[in-house]
């Protein structure tokens, strides 16, 4: 008897300990959902000028071309430039290995498509959205900026950039059709979650490094 009350008993918790955790998921989405919401645009002459375009990096090939994600990206990154939205380009990826280079590879992407070569910066280090933003404003200085992604992808970016203290909005550079998209925005809610515990201990990212600010020489972005 005393085991099948133990049992119970264990349910019961169970019970509770699983409903806290859906809750508390749902209000984290629906609070950086709602905290982003007002500050994300759909058309490039509609979004405020700034001073930096925070392109998020994404897949290469290993011919360095960008994945279509990537290209689409930098191409709404190029548009606002050329609108003269933007005068400089934080172009953030994954350059943690010698045989892996985002951030060049977008660097080539937006100089073939014209853009000035001194006003592209490079941050190498940056590993996930959250180091991004750290050090985009630790690093580089950023106080204003236009962040270009996915849809799916901008309420955590924008929500962290403004967490950080970067006066942030956002551009969907949502071009085409993409495959995946359920398991990328299930596994978006879930990274939502983890954005808001970061923010909320003030979470350091794995690099920081030497102040190269966004007003100053790129080239000193440069490996």
């Amino acid at each position: 008897m005393q085991i099948i009350k133990n049992i119970i008993k264990f349910r019961k918790y169970l019970i509770v300990i699983i409903f806290f955790v859906f809750v508390s998921y749902t209000f984290i989405n629906i609070y950086v959902n709602k905290q982003s919401k007002k500050f994300i645009y759909s058309k490039v002459d509609e979004v405020p000028e700034c001073y930096t375009a925070i392109v998020l990096g994404a897949l290469v090939s290993e011919t360095g071309n960008p994945s279509r994600f990537l290209k689409d990206r930098l191409d709404v990154a190029a548009e606002l430039y050329k609108q003269h939205k933007i005068k400089r380009f934080l172009l953030s990826g994954d350059h943690g290995r010698k045989t892996y280079d985002e951030v060049n590879s977008m660097k080539n992407y937006l100089i073939s498509e014209g853009i000035n070569t001194e006003d592209i910066f490079l941050d190498h280090a940056g590993f996930d959205t959250y180091s991004t933003m750290v050090r985009a404003k630790e690093v580089f200085e950023v106080d204003n900026a236009i962040i270009v992604t996915q849809e799916f992808h901008l309420p955590r970016a924008v929500y962290i950039a403004r967490s950080k203290g970067i006066n942030a909005f956002g551009i969907i550079a949502d071009r085409q059709e993409y495959y995946s998209l359920i398991r990328l925005k299930m596994r978006e809610s879930l990274a939502k979650v983890k954005a808001f515990a970061e923010v909320k201990i003030n979470k350091k990212p794995k690099f920081l490094g030497n102040k190269i600010p966004i007003s100053g020489n790129s080239s000193l972005s440069y490996d």
